[in-house]
């Protein structure tokens, strides 16, 4: 029997990398995916440019089983663009890895995005509908057909038009021969950086923890709605947009970003832990231990026993060398699925009453599996706290989540939810929690998984127009494309 080990929880969106203006970039760029591999494991690819030619290579699976020396030494140049796939859109297959590197009218372009356009379909039908050819199944490569549509005679400004189409969220990488962009959408959903290196060059990064390996500067965040342009050795920053409301998205601090990030001008591993000090005000409980569902949860039940003085023990210990698949015996092991990652340690919970933090729920098959490993340990009690408010609805953002069917807190009150995960009781951080971390500041974020408040609309709401190819009046930029809501 084989065992299929994706896990029941949100996953991450994609990781973006590009080096500027430094010797070994592609080597450099390796380093950054490497620290950014936690956003995607399916795939990875890097592109770097020596000042004539761009050159590529992508594969399947995680970054050092794509890369070796021999394929670093074959991507030269000081600039160099990465990206780790989690597909938020599109199949997992070779062809839907990016950088997507291909040759147009100006010449070579390669192209790395984290994010999810929500007008995706309508733009790629009217592309397709004027003669374009689509290679992948993948949302980004949108932006380039829609690059190489217009006339312009600068990477720069067929970058600024095409932006000015796809609707979503995006934190993307545009490198030429010559010249590197990198882009961030108008509400900032989600996360890019800026670094600096000692001696000369920048780096862009989807998270600061891609700087520290790399030994970078960490100088600032890409602003929402702003353009960072790299050539001839200077970096220029551009806001060609009017300026919208900020939308970060809080999973980022939930869950996404590696705590030791500084994400959206806040350190994460901090942020988790208010979140667990938070959860032992709102939701107390008498009990002997408080216990992290490990990795992502371990800040935020330090937190909580913090707050609360009950002691923090590792009643379950993570192998972290597990793969995506497993032969299950056909002897079959009771709960194999949660006991292979996660194993329970009898000495530390037998007979004890067990407050198990977490930072989410999604469909509670998980969380129920590890209650009933935590009983099977001897447990006396276990109450289960989650450092985040119910999660009632998909994201169309650029994370991959499931259904409103599929949600358990959508279709499910807490005492049912309770009831199915198999706990003493079951508490959420409250949404107004979930902002302590702030110190009351307005937030900023969306939150629409928790709240139903969506910034651009759903998906399928968001793309509710026919879009329509109309020929500009300024003859040197030719064709453009617009949505036309109706």
């Amino acid at each position: 029997m084989i065992y299929d080990n994706r896990e029941d929880r949100f996953h991450e969106e994609c990781g973006v990398v590009g080096v500027y203006g430094r010797p070994e970039a592609a080597n450099l760029a390796y380093l950054g995916l490497y620290s950014l591999q936690h956003r995607g494991q399916e795939g990875a690819g890097i592109a770097s440019s020596d000042g004539s030619s761009v050159v590529q290579h992508r594969g399947l699976g995680l970054v050092a089983d794509v890369f070796d020396e021999d394929v670093i030494r074959a991507l030269p140049g000081d600039m160099a663009i990465g990206h780790n796939r989690y597909s938020t859109s599109g199949q997992t297959m070779l062809r839907n890895t990016q950088p997507f590197v291909v040759e147009y009218a100006l010449g070579p372009l390669a192209v790395a995005h984290n994010g999810n356009f929500v007008n995706t379909e309508l733009l790629r039908a009217n592309l397709e509908a004027h003669g374009s050819i689509f290679q992948s199944t993948v949302d980004t490569e949108v932006l380039i057909h829609l690059i190489a549509s217009y006339n312009r005679s600068t990477l720069l400004e067929r970058t600024i038009d095409a932006l000015r189409v796809v609707e979503g969220a995006y934190s993307v990488l545009f490198m030429s021969d010559r010249e590197m962009i990198a882009a961030r959408d108008p509400n900032g959903f989600r996360p890019m950086v800026i670094g600096r290196f000692e001696g000369g060059g920048y780096v862009v990064a989807s998270e600061t923890c891609a700087l520290d390996l790399m030994e970078a500067e960490y100088v600032r965040e890409v602003e929402p709605g702003e353009l960072i342009h790299f050539r001839d050795g200077n970096m220029k920053s551009i806001s060609p947009f009017e300026k919208r409301e900020r939308h970060a998205c809080i999973f980022e601090h939930i869950y996404f970003a590696r705590p030791d990030s500084m994400v959206f001008g806040t350190h994460v591993y901090g942020n988790r832990k208010e979140f667990g000090r938070q959860l032992a005000r709102e939701a107390p409980v008498e009990a002997d231990i408080v216990i992290p569902v490990p990795d992502s949860g371990v800040p935020a039940a330090l937190g909580y026993a913090e707050e609360s003085g009950i002691p923090f023990e590792m009643g379950l210990i993570r192998n972290h060398y597990v793969g995506r698949t497993f032969i299950e015996p056909q002897d079959s092991i009771r709960h194999f699925g949660v006991k292979v990652k996660l194993n329970p340690q009898r000495e530390i919970l037998a007979g004890k009453r067990v407050i198990i933090v977490d930072d989410s729920i999604v469909r509670g098959t998980t969380s129920r599996k590890i209650i009933r490993t935590i009983r099977a340990a001897g447990a006396r009690e276990v109450h289960f706290r989650v450092s985040a408010p119910p999660t009632t609805g998909p994201c169309y953002y650029g994370v991959d989540t499931p259904t409103h069917g599929e949600l358990v807190a959508n279709n499910h009150t807490l005492e049912e939810i309770r009831q199915y995960i198999l706990a003493d009781s079951l508490a959420y951080l409250s949404e107004a929690g979930m902002y302590s971390f702030l110190g009351g500041k307005d937030p900023g974020f969306c939150d629409a998984c928790f709240t139903g408040r969506y910034p651009l609309g759903a998906a399928e709401t968001a793309a509710g127009g026919q879009m329509h190819l109309f020929q500009s009046g300024d003859k040197k930029r030719g064709p453009r494309l617009r949505v036309v809501k109706e």
